[in-house]
């Protein structure tokens, strides 16, 4: 992506002047660990970018609703984590995790189930995806994994706000304290960047512990 156009992608997206707007003062919530499921890859699979929407070589793209889901990866002092990976992972629009350990018959050929993306110096991330949907006793959730040098790996999950399954979701009761399962749980709107879609900003705050 040509600088130029990364700036006005990340700036509909509110992320540029995000740490000057910010008071120095301000704290930041630590954003939960969470399961990884048994569905995270056992294999990355050949494609694996931040497109899960499109897969090279397949005419149609995935069922289900296109939404954008961005943020920032931070430190709970504020500094941007620069040179991090970000993964996503997610079952397609009828419930079917892209897994040898999912062997239902019905996944979506044309979505691609996992993503990756390395953070610049703004520490920001960008996937499109599909607005995730519940399966058997989950609520919609969308998995993601950070990793990098100089901390140890966090597995989280982002839930959709307003879904009446959240409240009896079993992982997400487990995060009892509201301010950590405010930070779990986002807004979707109607995408600035494409016609049709979903924003979500998902903003995630690596805790003190995992640096120790």
């Amino acid at each position: 992506m040509r600088l130029s156009r990364r700036r006005a992608i990340l700036s509909g997206m509110g992320l540029l002047g995000w740490a000057a707007a910010r008071p120095a003062s301000a704290a930041l919530v630590a954003t939960p660990r969470q399961t990884p499921g048994p569905f995270y890859p056992r294999q990355v699979p050949l494609e694996s970018d931040s497109d899960l929407v499109r897969i090279a070589g397949r005419q149609g793209p995935a069922a289900g609703t296109v939404t954008h889901v961005f943020g920032r990866v931070l430190a709970e002092d504020g500094r941007p984590m620069a040179g991090a990976r970000v993964e996503i992972w997610q079952c397609d629009a009828f419930g079917h995790y892209h897994h040898v350990g999912d062997s239902r018959a019905g996944v979506d050929p044309n979505f691609q189930g996992y993503g990756q993306t390395s953070l610049g110096t703004d520490a920001a991330y960008r996937f499109r995806t599909i607005r995730p949907v519940p399966y058997g006793s989950r609520t919609p959730h969308i998995h993601f994994a950070v990793s990098g040098p100089g901390f140890r790996r966090l597995t989280t999950q982002m839930y959709v706000a307003g879904e009446a399954m959240n409240a009896r979701d079993g992982i997400l009761r487990r995060v009892t304290d509201p301010a950590h399962r405010a930070a779990l749980i986002v807004p979707l709107k109607a995408s600035e960047m494409e016609a049709g879609a979903l924003d979500a900003r998902f903003d995630i705050v690596l805790g003190r512990n995992l640096f120790s």
